[in-house]
């Protein structure tokens, strides 16, 4: 190999000069690429980075910490992938009328419904992450990946949470003629007759059937499910004594229980409900740990700028805790949350984790 004779002379020369270079660097900006979303912690680097005077300074992109005052410049695309009329709809009516009087801007609700919200969610996963498309979905979205085999979407990696705006209480009825006051009594009773007793619920997999599987699991109970194309014929047959029991949405159901047709035994969530303060919960009854309730709640496509989806998530909090608005939530027989995006994030893993346990449990086959 031939080697290269450097004089004396010349070594001096070389060292100066990458010496200058290097006391020179850097004389322009410098890209830092980061294979990973951003996220809303001051100092981590954004893939929308914006100049300023320390960046220029030190010849780094600083990150995008602030959202344009002027957002939203359009309006905004709000994607429900249920039917116009359900609770989902008329949830996110509420909220999106709200929220676009604030800030200045329509908030368009756009049904595209069809397998229990999957083609609804899919289509929100794949929108554009820049804070004009985002979607209000219920707990189908934490029950869905057990019930089908192959998703459009990935339900935790695809979405960026904006905040849990309300949970739906289901409540615990029986035909009058079940000889039974308590769940306490309606578990002694049941407990005593394997099999004999029959529940009705508005579908397979859906949320008044995993509720009740459930309640039927965790106090060791052998009951009969009885699955109709809807809630409505359900109730009518609870009430006719052809089923027993169910659980039920308040709007739909608690006017046949103060017509005396339903007896109401307990709520489905942790918490007495502010909407029924008097009925006990199913846990405090009997039944420890139970918890179970349809939910509502606003999401972004992964990749939003947090800043925006912590302005959204200010805004439809604020708007979650006006009177009216709950007033108005509080008459559907919901429950009023607004919490934070990573609260949120944390409640969708807790409920896809348990929804797949009583999937399994209840043995409900994948579509």
């Amino acid at each position: 190999m031939h080697k290269m004779k450097l004089t004396p002379g010349i070594v001096p020369l070389i060292f100066a000069a990458g010496l200058a270079h290097a006391q020179a660097y850097p004389n322009k900006p410098v890209r830092m690429i980061v294979p990973f979303a951003e996220v809303d912690a001051s100092g981590l680097v954004s893939r929308r980075p914006v100049r300023g005077k320390d960046a220029q300074a030190a010849g780094f992109y600083s990150v995008a910490m602030k959202v344009p005052e002027s957002y939203p410049t359009k309006p905004v695309r709000l994607i429900v992938p249920f039917a116009p009329g359900g609770g989902t709809d008329i949830v996110a009516r509420a909220i999106a009328m709200k929220v676009g009087e604030t800030l200045g801007q329509s908030f368009v609700v756009e049904n595209r419904t069809g397998a229990n919200g999957n083609i609804g969610m899919e289509l929100a996963a794949r929108a554009q992450p820049d804070g004009y498309t985002l979607s209000f979905t219920s707990s189908a979205l934490a029950i869905n990946p057990s019930l089908y085999k192959k998703l459009g979407y990935d339900p935790i990696a695809d979405f960026a949470p904006i905040t849990l705006a309300t949970l739906i209480p289901f409540i615990l009825v029986t035909h009058p003629s079940v000889p039974v006051g308590s769940v306490r009594e309606l578990i002694t009773y049941a407990t005593a007759r394997p099999r004999q007793l029959s529940y009705a619920s508005s579908g397979t997999g859906n949320a008044t059937h995993l509720s009740m599987a459930l309640f039927e699991r965790m106090a060791k109970l052998e009951l009969v499910h009885v699955p109709y194309k809807g809630t409505g014929q359900g109730i009518i047959d609870v009430m006719g004594g052809h089923v027993q029991l169910m659980f039920g949405a308040i709007p739909s159901t608690m006017p046949q229980v103060r017509a005396g047709k339903l007896k109401l035994l307990a709520v489905s969530t942790a918490k007495r409900t502010s909407v029924l303060p008097d009925t006990p919960t199913v846990a405090e009854s009997g039944v420890t740990g139970y918890e179970l309730a349809s939910w509502y709640g606003a999401l972004a496509p992964a990749g939003t700028p947090a800043a925006i989806i912590n302005r959204l998530n200010r805004e439809m909090v604020r708007v979650l805790n006006q009177p009216e608005v709950k007033s108005r939530l509080t008459e559907e027989g919901a429950e009023p949350v607004g919490n934070s995006p990573q609260q949120f994030a944390d409640f969708i893993r807790s409920e896809r984790g348990k929804y797949a346990d009583v999937v399994a449990a209840a043995r409900v086959p994948a579509e």
